[in-house]
């Protein structure tokens, strides 16, 4: 049975624009659209009428409409509503548990701020084990056109970025657009060099020629999965955060990874996809990876 795409929606203008982009998204890929808004009981001593069940009515109601406009553009798509009781964070992590991806709405203020990552987000993202999708409040369709590419970043290995990649291949590939796969670098600290790695280098030529080949071995599995997907190969010198951000305006979707790091207080994000969740004025899909 095909996963469905989930959108966590709360009726704010950032979830609903979530919802728009959800949508289209699973049009695109053939999939099912599950809506999910978490509820809390509130017991108002002045109104005795408003129990559980009327509570669990109202909302139910007020979500019902921006379904429909959902349905209304995309007469095709199959969209199911669940209003969950529960702690929104908690909720939505779960639901996520059983999508292709989980799409939520953050507010932005600008290319420069970009999202406004409250606790929820930054809970659900850290624990989900299935991407999650940042939808700034004020996204259009129109974003996701003109040649604009899917850009993914890529770091380590052809397995630490595995999961990364195979997500920007079957976006581009749903929209028939270009893959642009990123790598940054940065000079080592001289107690980092070894025998070992520097044959490594010697071999292949320097520090970029060897960055560059790493690039390709890693994207040669998906070239040879998605052939017909065009891919663009940038390797730059700079922090990851600040390479993948350079080329964020021409993103139609902003794609990075994410190793969930476990601390005493919880898990957190990685400090690259923070800074594109903040930074970046494109949606941001968080892949987790192990």
């Amino acid at each position: 049975m095909a996963r469905p795409i989930t959108v966590g929606v709360d009726g704010t203008e950032e979830s609903l624009a979530a919802l728009a982009w959800a949508g289209r998204e699973a049009v695109r890929r053939g999939l099912p659209l599950r809506v999910v808004h978490a509820w809390r009981f509130h017991a108002y001593e002045t109104a005795p009428a408003a129990d559980r069940d009327t509570q669990h009515q109202w909302v139910s109601d007020g979500l019902t409409e921006a379904v429909r406009t959902v349905t209304e553009r995309h007469p095709v798509l199959v969209v199911s509503l669940d209003v969950v009781e529960g702690h929104a964070a908690q909720t939505l992590a779960g639901a996520a548990a059983d999508a292709e991806m989980l799409v939520l709405g953050s507010r932005g203020h600008g290319a420069v701020v970009g999202f406004l990552l409250g606790s929820v987000g930054q809970h659900v993202i850290a624990e989900a084990t299935r991407p999650v999708v940042l939808v700034r409040a004020g996204d259009r369709p129109s974003a996701e056109a003109g040649g604009r590419e899917v850009v993914v970043g890529q770091q380590g290995g052809p397995e630490d970025s595995a999961a990364a990649l195979r997500f920007a291949f079957e976006t581009a590939a749903a929209r028939r657009a270009t893959v642009r796969a990123v790598r940054a670098w940065t000079l080592p600290p001289v107690f980092a060099y070894s025998p070992a790695s520097l044959k490594l280098l010697d071999d292949a030529g320097g520090l970029e020629p060897f960055e560059k080949t790493a690039l390709a071995e890693a994207l040669r599995p998906w070239r040879e999965r998605f052939p017909d997907v065009p891919v663009a190969e940038q390797v730059e010198m700079g922090s990851a955060s600040q390479v993948l951000l350079s080329v964020a305006e021409r993103a139609q979707l902003m794609v990075v990874g994410r190793r969930a790091h476990h601390t005493a207080v919880g898990a957190r994000i990685g400090s690259v996809a923070h800074g594109m969740l903040h930074h970046a004025a494109c949606p941001v899909a968080v892949v987790p990876h192990d």
